[in-house]
């Protein structure tokens, strides 16, 4: 009797669990790469539009939100049940795509639509980038999936106006410094996704917060050197925030490689930003192993980590000098 009742209550319960698992699996896939311009090609061709300066680049911004909460198993950040709630990969990397998101729409609405400093800021473009602030975690009145679709119907609605001959105060402007703008932006994602990343192992730094500047000051005070670690339980996040944000970088910069191609022409710097993408390009190779390891430095076990820290560097270190590039008359 006894053991016919187990039966009853352990069977459903391994069917349960095995269905989570694989589902879990199913959810937790990661995202590819997909062709800029071609998605942009066939995306204007089926709403006949022309693709005009900021298309390529909103489309892309469009496309990466979708993505967030249209891929299988819907935005997970938030999610208050099974499997959602048990995993933490996904998550991550949808959060290293969500920064990424939030800053180019700020620079979207402050700069790329702006003629200059006292000219007023987009509606929609203002809308979009204050419903993609909105906290990843937020699952109930209103939830990030809500809002974060709503900042994607304000972002379609620019984009239809930037095509409308006669609608004027929509605008996208591919100015050299605008593009500085954006990438001095990047450059600080990259630097700190590099920084994080190169905590896995762990290493002493010496505190330079302040070098540069004899009279600069800080708050509070802080040891002279400090221990710079990831938590063991936190490098698998780490590790995935940074591949979701290099992923969504990816796909970013080929999107102004073709709005700003003049720009990019007059400065000679194609194939600088083709560099750049290349190295962002191998941060999405694909893990073999079944878990992140994380060896030491030339330990005899391999640490994927330090692997994108590698490449993550090389981008930003080319990111910086074609930002200098742009900023040079």
């Amino acid at each position: 009797m006894t053991v016919s009742f187990n039966k009853k209550i352990i069977v459903p319960l391994l069917f349960i669990a095995g269905s989570f698992w694989v589902v879990s699996i199913w959810w937790g896939l990661m995202p590819s790469s997909f062709d800029v311009k071609a998605k942009t090609q066939a995306i204007a061709s089926a709403s006949n539009h022309d693709i005009v300066p900021g298309y390529t680049t909103t489309t892309t911004l469009i496309e990466l939100t979708s993505w967030l909460v249209d891929k299988p198993g819907g935005f997970l950040s938030n999610d208050m049940t099974p499997p959602g709630i048990i995993m933490d990969n996904m998550p991550a990397f949808e959060y290293g795509v969500l920064e990424q998101v939030r800053d180019l729409a700020l620079v979207m609405r402050l700069d790329f639509s702006r003629s200059q400093s006292q000219s007023t800021g987009d509606k929609d473009l203002e809308i979009a980038q204050t419903k993609l602030n909105i906290s990843h975690k937020n699952w109930v009145l209103p939830s990030s999936e809500s809002e974060y679709k709503d900042a994607i119907s304000a972002l379609k609605r620019y984009r239809n106006r930037l095509v409308n001959k006669d609608e004027t105060e929509a605008q996208f402007y591919t100015r050299a410094d605008n593009l500085s703008d954006w990438l001095r932006e990047v450059e600080k994602r990259l630097g700190s996704v590099s920084h994080r990343l190169s905590a896995s192992v762990g290493h002493e730094r010496y505190n330079n917060e302040l070098a540069g500047d004899a009279t600069a000051k800080q708050a509070t005070e802080t040891a002279d050197e400090v221990e710079v670690k990831t938590n063991w339980f936190k490098i698998d996040d780490v590790f995935y925030e940074s591949r979701g944000a290099t992923w969504a970088i990816l796909h970013l910069l080929k999107a102004v490689e073709i709005d700003f191609q003049d720009v990019l022409e007059k400065k000679n710097a194609q194939i600088s930003l083709k560099q750049i993408i290349r190295d962002l390009e191998a941060t999405q190779q694909t893990i073999w192993s079944p878990m992140v390891l994380n060896g030491s430095g030339f330990g005899f076990l391999a640490n994927h980590s330090l692997v994108m820290a590698n490449y993550v560097s090389r981008a930003n270190a080319a990111l910086i000098d074609l930002r200098r590039l742009l900023e040079q008359g």
